[in-house]
């Protein structure tokens, strides 16, 4: 019963075949909803809701961790869309980041090919990072996502001290010219968004929302724990599977029974090895539609696509 596939790997050229509708949560069209609203379904626990509000009260990084898929990243963007704080700012971690990287960039190179009398130029040249612009002056909290500060080098933890306390940095860059020119127009981390700093100084007036993820691969040093509030996130339970999947998939009541199963499988396997929430989604948005597939293959299917994370074999 091969209905459902678009591609039969059958050498017969078909150029009349058309995908259905994508799955909400990865829709690429130009009109569908933008992307900072993929939180906007994001199903929050008592616990996270908790400690966002104490992150936003006391001013202080919120440090989430728990497996894979499990909605770390996600919060972030629930945040940002529930309060009206507009795009998140994303700053991926990897084991070469350094502080200066989120902080800002300065193109050397090509400031020393262009004119070189002309110091005002000198913003064409420099761009703000996730970081820096996060801590520009503001009315309300921006949303800061530094997603797996645990792939970091060992230093960057503690590079981030002093930024959490003093809310501020400086551009070393535009702090050697403060007296021949005291005010630089910069891109910031925004798209087509720039940003004037006065005397090289960014310094802010609504401490930002940072959300920080890990997926617990290393432990950090106590002083940078002490300056951060600590949530783990929990991998969901049936419940809770159940309303992501309702919040994500407008399903038809007589296919309830086929969740179910699906569902039960999902927590069955999770047991032997790590699985994340959207390896049940997507089996269930497949495997759901009108013209799905059916008997042994379906089965074979949701087996590839609820594989486990932590092994490179067939589940």
């Amino acid at each position: 019963m091969d209905d459902w596939r678009i591609f039969k790997g059958n050498h017969k050229q078909n150029k009349n075949w058309q995908l259905p509708a994508p799955p909400s949560w990865r829709n690429f069209d130009i009109n569908s909803e933008p992307k900072q609203r993929r939180g906007e379904k994001f199903e929050a626990r008592s616990e996270e809701i908790e400690l966002v509000n104490a992150a936003l009260y006391l001013r202080r990084p919120l440090l989430v961790t728990g497996k894979p898929g499990t909605g770390k990243t996600s919060l972030a963007y629930a945040v940002a869309y529930e309060l009206g704080l507009g795009d998140v700012l994303n700053w991926p971690i990897t084991t070469r980041t350094i502080l200066k990287d989120g902080l800002y960039s300065y193109d050397a190179i090509g400031r020393l090919q262009d004119a070189k009398d002309n110091l005002a130029e000198i913003g064409k040249y420099i761009d703000l990072g996730p970081l820096g612009t996060a801590l520009l002056p503001s009315d309300k909290p921006r949303v800061l996502l530094i997603d797996e500060i645990d792939k970091s080098d060992i230093d960057l933890p503690n590079d981030l001290l002093h930024i959490f306390e003093e809310g501020e940095f400086e551009i070393p860059e535009l702090r050697r010219i403060v007296g021949k020119v005291d005010k630089v127009t910069v891109q910031t981390a925004y798209k087509d968004q720039t940003v004037t700093i006065e005397k090289g100084r960014i310094r802010c007036t609504s401490f930002p929302l940072v959300i920080l993820t890990s997926n617990g691969e290393r432990d950090f040093p106590p002083p940078f724990l002490r300056r951060c509030l600590r949530l783990n996130i929990e991998e969901p339970e049936k419940p809770e599977l159940e309303n992501i999947i309702k919040a994500h998939l407008n399903l038809d009541d007589n296919l309830a029974s086929e969740v179910n199963n699906l569902i039960e499988q999902f927590l069955e396997k999770r047991t032997q090895g790590e699985l994340a929430t959207d390896q049940l989604l997507n089996a269930v948005y497949l495997v759901t539609r009108e013209n799905s597939p059916i008997g042994k293959t379906k089965d074979d299917l949701v087996d590839k696509i609820l594989k486990y994370l932590n092994s490179s074999e067939d589940s």
